[in-house]
């Protein structure tokens, strides 16, 4: 029988994994240095989760995430003067190394083998020249040589603009202390290391943005239900019945990173399930952005999209004194009188996006199985879309441009209005002020 987990279930019946506390203290220090140096900091999260199907795990469940648009967005992150904080599945591409990836780039196609000079290019005869005066040598023994170098290895002529471009940005990554790793391999790691990371990073408060690339499974066999060794194949059919992984963007959103910029991932191989459902997460999560893509199409285009921005509450404001008892006032006027009504701008967006009203249809067909978000909210779309046979002019040379460039261009700009904008809280003080909270 299946299990239902919440957040705070998964977490006290679940196991950390053994090396949490070494990672977060490593994610501390980083956070810590970004904070003394005035740098925006982003958690990327990349590449697939398993879930084992036994403690000593030789079958696990898997997705074919490579880690790709982890990799390559915490490239340009750092290009955007961001810290990295990279979270990725171990052994999923990485940032600069994705560019040597066994099945890309091999990089040993990178190298060549070449042969120093010989040291003894005109080796001592045993025999006299025959104008020499020296006596004949009565010695068997051959004179001394140089012994002869190893080959060298070298990067091919033709490669090595493009690996002197990435290894230049890898050693000024490294010397400015902004990217760090960390990895995971389970579910329950990537469940463990968001939780404690975000609230490590949540200090940051609207300077620190969550860029949730992970792939991260559905469903999951808790600890309790998991075989202690092999599960073995003699047995026949194999019927496991899985939990659902608990949703942890309420809580990162309410409790671990308050105040942050959380951006989630929606991807669909049905492309009308897409706008729906990234709208229903807005709505049931409360983050900032969900990026929409369609399995085939994800490498040249995607969607951002938004709940519109509510209309800036307007201060209450005190009543007016009480007009002046001196028989000599001149009565005010209608005309006169200050107007009470006020007016909400609309906000002018960075980009045209595609607005998308959720207002009840009046049509009577059958119902989509994704419940619709509430009719009281509107969303923004906004497609960014590249020619997939785009090449840009780089260092290393012409190479194909990546979406993820124009996904980070974007969202550091989202990010910047969010910490540059002031949050109101409504209420009231004690003594009958008006109070407001900025940066929540």
């Amino acid at each position: 029988m299946s299990t239902s987990f919440s957040a705070e279930s998964y977490f006290t019946t679940q196991p950390p994994p053994p090396t949490l506390d070494h990672d977060v203290a490593g994610v501390r220090d980083f956070v810590q240095k970004q904070m003394r140096e005035g740098r925006k900091v982003v958690l990327v999260t990349s590449g697939g989760t398993t879930v084992p199907l036994e403690l000593n795990v030789v079958r696990f469940l898997d997705n074919f995430s490579a880690g790709t648009r982890g990799a390559t967005s915490a490239e340009y992150f750092l290009k955007a003067g961001y810290a990295v904080i990279f979270m990725h599945r171990q052994f999923s591409l990485q940032p600069f190394s994705r560019h040597y990836s066994h099945s890309t780039n091999p990089f040993l196609d990178f190298l060549e083998i070449t042969s120093p000079p010989n040291p003894n290019p005109n080796p001592t005869s045993p025999h006299p020249l025959p104008n020499s005066t020296s006596p004949p040598s009565t010695s068997s023994t051959p004179s001394p040589t140089a012994p002869t170098p190893p080959p060298e290895i070298c990067i091919t002529h033709s490669k090595r603009s493009s690996v002197l471009s990435v290894l230049s940005t890898y050693k000024q990554v490294h010397s400015n202390g902004t990217l760090h790793t960390i990895t995971f391999v389970t579910v329950n790691d990537y469940l463990w290391l968001l939780r404690s990371v975000s609230q490590e990073l949540s200090i940051l408060r609207r300077k620190g943005m969550y860029y949730l690339a992970a792939a991260v499974s559905d469903f999951f066999l808790p600890r309790q239900k998991l075989s202690e060794h092999k599960i073995q194949s003699g047995k026949g059919s194999l019927h496991i019945e899985m939990d659902q992984v608990p949703k942890i963007l309420k809580p990162m959103v309410d409790v671990w990173s308050r105040g942050g910029y959380i951006v989630s991932f929606k991807l669909e191989t049905d492309q009308t399930l897409l706008i729906p459902k990234a709208q229903q997460a807005l709505e049931r999560y409360g983050h900032q952005v969900v990026i929409g893509n369609d399995l085939h199409r994800r490498k040249y285009e995607v969607v951002f999209v938004s709940k519109r921005p509510s209309p800036s509450p307007t201060p209450t404001s005190h009543p007016p004194p009480p007009p002046p008892t001196s028989t000599s006032a001149s009565p005010i006027t209608p005309a006169e009188a200050p107007s009470t009504s006020t007016s909400t701008p609309t906000p002018t967006p960075t980009s045209t996006p595609t607005s998308t009203s959720t207002e009840p249809s009046s049509s009577t067909e059958t119902p989509s199985p994704i419940e619709p978000p509430s009719s009281s909210s509107t969303f923004d779309e906004y497609w960014l879309r590249i020619d997939p046979t785009t090449t840009i002019q780089t260092p290393a040379g012409p190479q194909l441009k990546e979406i993820e460039e124009d996904i980070i261009v974007e969202l550091v700009k989202r990010h910047d209005v969010w910490i540059n904008s002031e949050v109101v809280v409504a209420g009231v003080d004690g003594d009958g002020t008006s109070k407001s909270e900025a940066g929540i």
